[in-house]
């Protein structure tokens, strides 16, 4: 029986591997099927605090993951399936053939982001594909970029990127966006905003070093293609949290994100806490989600305290 299973090895399923390690909870960490999180499919990383030079996301995984080793958290390599409450309060995982027993279970499997489908998606992700503007917008100063989508997060992206692209173009299926008036007035007045009206990217072109350089746009109404340059890509059609196996054992809201007790990290089902950014849909940030992850497990450790 294990004190705390942390599934995940994100920022914030390490962050509450450290801190359980120091509190000598012996934790034992689930890497599911992406080791690292997100950040591993990063380049530079410049807002983490305490790198002032940058950092690439994987070297920052694998550091994190050493000092939670240091400290004596431990590593199985498994994609969690279930989760079910038992009679006496703890908690059994499946993982294929595995079984875990814990006393504290931390959710910390983050969110993926949505994406197109198209056939070389996967290898342009950190190579001018992105789902995330306060994260690589800095990267794109005076060349044109674009965001896919119609939504608030859209529109906030569109705006927050005019500070470093030379233009912005936003790509939109419909003739209208489906952000808020306030935000799509605000979008559309941008002259550093162009949309692009019942359009989807068909395409993503690249040069002879496999960064990106175009998009190929179809006109929905009459099918017209058209190449557009660009230097990367945001897409903002949102994310998918990782939290179809935690069942009725949390609540979720309507897209799925696990919903937390005010304040906490807590779960509705006592010893179960959520962290980053599978509870986490407004700020979806590194830093963020390490500060739950720590958060996570000290509550973990009291729980684990008054429990004994």
């Amino acid at each position: 029986m294990e004190n705390v299973i942390i599934i995940g090895t994100g920022c914030a399923g390490c962050t509450a591997a450290i801190y359980t390690a120091r509190a000598s909870l012996n934790p034992l960490m689930l890497t599911g099927t992406q080791p690292g999180g997100q950040l591993t499919t990063t380049t530079e990383v410049e807002n983490f605090p305490g790198h002032p030079e940058g950092i690439m996301g994987p070297e920052l995984m694998m550091k994190l993951q050493a000092q939670a080793e240091k400290f004596g958290a431990r590593i199985a390599w498994a994609s969690v399936e279930s989760i079910t409450r038992l009679a006496d309060g703890s908690f059994c995982i499946k993982a294929g053939e595995e079984e875990y027993a814990a006393k504290t279970v931390i959710v910390a499997t983050g969110a993926a982001p949505r994406h197109l489908g198209l056939p070389n998606e996967q290898t342009l992700i950190g190579h001018g594909l992105t789902s995330c503007a306060t994260c690589d917008g800095a990267f794109y100063r005076d060349v044109p970029v674009c965001v896919i989508g119609g939504g608030d997060s859209a529109c906030e992206e569109a705006g927050f990127l005019t500070r470093f692209a030379s233009k912005v173009y936003l790509i939109h299926r419909r003739d209208t966006l489906r952000a808020s008036k306030i935000m799509a007035e605000r979008t559309l007045a941008n002259p550093k905003i162009v949309p692009v009206w019942n359009s989807t990217v068909s395409a993503y072109l690249t040069d002879g070093k496999g960064e990106m350089r175009a998009i190929k746009l179809t006109n929905l109404k009459d099918g017209g293609e058209t190449e557009v340059d660009v230097a990367c890509v945001f897409v903002a059609i949102g994310h998918v949290p990782n939290s179809s196996f935690a069942g009725d054992l949390v609540d979720k809201d309507e897209n799925g994100y696990i919903l937390q007790q005010p304040g906490r990290t807590a779960t509705k089902t006592p010893g179960l806490f959520a962290a980053g950014d599978v509870a986490d849909h407004f700020y979806r940030q590194a830093i963020t989600a390490a500060g739950q992850g720590c958060a996570a497990a000290l509550e973990a450790e009291r729980y684990l305290s008054e429990h004994a």
